[in-house]
């Protein structure tokens, strides 16, 4: 029973590891990078549809994207939707397809984009916590209810914060990691 709590709970913490690391992936480091635009909202015939639906996006060069639409009546649409998002790039379009050039980062800029990475770490941390209470829990449940012993609990309460630490320093090391791209000059 509690393999299986610790397993689910694994699997569950694993989640919110993917989850992170999406988020930090659209996050603007010193190079160009298609997960920066992929999941920008294009209304599409009034359809909010991630920008990866409706284009192909590639890097031809360290410090530009270039992302050129399916169907080429939608270039003023992706445009638009760049624009307003806080993105804080200016697309040239030619007609056909979209540039995005990469301004190098100021040092301000960086520093906003770590003080936002850290929110997301700590936000993932919080959720992994959360899951480390709800797999706490239905093991305390379980010896209350008589189906395991109090050694088993005790065993169970220290593999469950062995999963959690190991995640926990996971994100601790996708952070620097991140810091480290972002302060990249």
């Amino acid at each position: 029973m509690i393999k299986d709590i610790l397993k689910e709970t694994d699997n569950r913490m694993k989640t919110s590891i993917v989850s992170l690391e999406e988020d930090l992936s659209s996050i603007r480091t010193g190079r160009a990078n298609p997960a920066l635009v992929e999941r920008l909202p294009v209304d599409y015939f009034g359809i909010p549809t991630p920008l990866i639906q409706l284009a192909t996006i590639s890097v031809p060069e360290p410090r530009g994207l270039l992302i050129r639409p399916f169907d080429p009546t939608t270039v003023k649409t992706i445009e638009k939707a760049i624009l307003s998002s806080d993105l804080g790039l200016t697309p040239s379009n030619d007609g056909k397809s979209i540039r995005l050039n990469l301004p190098p980062l100021t040092e301000e800029r960086r520093l906003d984009l770590v003080k936002h990475m850290n929110g997301r770490l700590e936000e993932a941390r919080i959720s992994v916590r959360n899951i480390r209470r709800d797999a706490l829990q239905e093991i305390r449940d379980f010896e209350k209810e008589k189906l395991i012993s109090e050694d088993d609990l005790e065993r169970g309460e220290k593999d469950l914060q062995e999963v959690t630490d190991r995640f926990i320093e996971n994100i601790r090391q996708i952070g620097q990691e991140k810091e480290k791209e972002i302060m990249e000059v």
